[in-house]
């Protein structure tokens, strides 16, 4: 009797703990620059979202399919643009939509404008914003809703 209330406490408590995946990590103008650095192989697709942006979730799941088809050629990153006020949001949200495998960072200034300049300086920063980047450096960046021809184009 003892021994199942311990595997039923097990269970409960202490699974979700080691299921979960590296917690939501800043961002700040610093390390921009280690973001945008072209990955060494294959391409790097960073992911711009905002809680209250009505095409990101379904753009998220579009980017999830597409690295899950190519899992050594796309790195995916998860970028909130939503400011650490809203941290705990952002987390529970990524959690819902069963996203928390993914490297996923938060906007930690009170600037975003800066941020959104040394990400992308073409992008004015609506989302959602996917940008792609290559291993030789080319980009790729598509704001809005993500359609199947730009999903195909973004593809390695």
């Amino acid at each position: 009797m003892i021994r199942r209330a311990l595997m039923a406490l097990l269970v409960c408590c202490a699974l979700p703990v080691f299921a979960r995946a590296a917690p939501l990590q800043p961002l700040s103008a610093a390390e921009v620059p280690a973001l945008v650095k072209p990955p060494a192989h294959g391409e790097r697709i960073i992911a711009l979202w905002a809680l209250d942006c009505a095409y990101c979730e379904p753009n998220l799941a579009a980017l999830v399919k597409l690295q899950r088809a190519h899992p050594r050629d796309v790195q995916l990153v998860l970028v909130a643009t939503d400011g650490p006020a809203m941290r705990d949001a952002v987390a529970a949200r990524l959690e819902h939509m069963h996203m928390t495998d993914y490297p996923a960072r938060l906007y930690v200034e009170p600037n975003p404008e800066r941020i959104n300049f040394l990400i992308d300086p073409d992008w004015g920063g609506e989302t959602p914003r996917t940008l792609v980047i290559r291993a030789d450096g080319t980009r790729i960046a598509v704001s809005g809703e993500l359609t199947p021809a730009q999903l195909r184009r973004i593809e390695p």
